[in-house]
């Protein structure tokens, strides 16, 4: 029977208040601009791992994050920007998942991603100081290095040795998506509880809308912070050039067909932006009704909902 009361109390629910005025004043205090983008984008995500959802009758998708709008923001010039937002992902259910969650995504022009992975550390604790949740701990560990306890070197291991970690995985799944998996399943549940972890240079093969690291052209620079063993946040030194842009997103579509999953349209606007020029910059992305859920120590994400 279904259950029409809301999925939080009015204490969790004014906890959610304050976390929100919190982030609209550490922004505000750093001049950095507050804009609303579009829910409905002309291109869903190409990345194979993530489903956009299709909306029936109109000849779009529902976003799964701001960035496309952002970055033809950045290429008008409108200098350091950030969105707190309603995103969509299908097939995303569960204790640390919902199909519809609240986004926030910022970009600082001329900053580097070290930098920037400082800052979303920065807001965190400050988020906890505004719920009386705070005494975290902060450490770096480079994404190879998380893999060394399991004995296995992730950017040279075969799909063959992969799958032999990790015997209970069936089905289709190339080497991204067993890295993946083992990271999430044997890594993740083991990283310090009271700690932001932050994760860095994750492989090429990872590096989404991320440029890849000149001395290390294996590795992106890209990275993940998490509280606990809680995935909060995913950032990267954005890439700025439209050939390589479009270059990746077919060769997420290659991996989309060897997956069995339909092409996605490439964003024009985005490339045409891209072309026009993207100034150097670093952005991030982070669920904040994930932040919610680790600071307060809820056992689902959705007790931090009202619905």
């Amino acid at each position: 029977m279904t259950s029409w009361r809301p999925g939080a109390d009015r204490r969790t629910l004014q906890q959610r208040a304050q976390l929100l005025s919190a982030i609209r004043d550490f922004f505000a205090e750093r001049q950095v601009l507050e804009v609303q983008t579009p829910l409905l984008t002309p291109a869903g995500v190409s990345d194979p791992h993530i489903e956009s959802l299709q909306v029936t009758g109109l000849d779009g998708y529902l976003r799964t994050s701001p960035e496309y709008f952002h970055k033809r923001l950045l290429a008008a010039q409108l200098g350091d920007l950030y969105e707190m937002g309603p995103v969509f992902r299908g097939s995303e259910q569960g204790r640390l998942h919902r199909t519809e969650f609240l986004l926030l995504e910022w970009y600082r022009c001329g900053w580097t991603w070290q930098r920037l992975a400082k800052e979303v550390c920065e807001l965190i604790l400050h988020c906890a100081a505004s719920i009386g949740a705070d005494g975290y701990l902060i450490q770096w560990r480079a994404w190879t290095d998380c893999f060394t306890e399991l004995g296995v070197e992730p950017l040279t291991a075969s799909e063959t040795e992969l799958r032999a970690l990790v015997p209970e995985l069936v089905g289709t799944a190339d080497c991204d998506s067993l890295l993946d998996y083992l990271f999430a399943s044997h890594i993740q549940p083991r990283l310090p509880a009271k700690a932001l972890s932050i994760v860095y240079h994750y492989p090429a093969s990872q590096a989404a809308l991320a440029r890849l690291d000149p001395e290390q052209p294996e590795l992106a620079q890209r990275f993940e912070v998490f509280v606990g063993p809680i995935e909060l946040a995913n950032g990267y030194q954005e890439l700025t050039c439209p050939t390589e842009q479009r270059l990746r997103f077919e060769r997420d579509n290659r991996r989309r067909d060897t997956l069995g999953l339909p092409a996605m349209p490439m964003d024009e606007a985005l490339l045409q932006a891209l072309t026009e020029g993207l100034p150097d910059c670093a952005g991030v992305a982070l669920g904040v009704d994930r932040l919610l859920m680790a600071l307060l120590g809820l056992d689902r994400i959705d007790l931090g909902c009202a619905f």
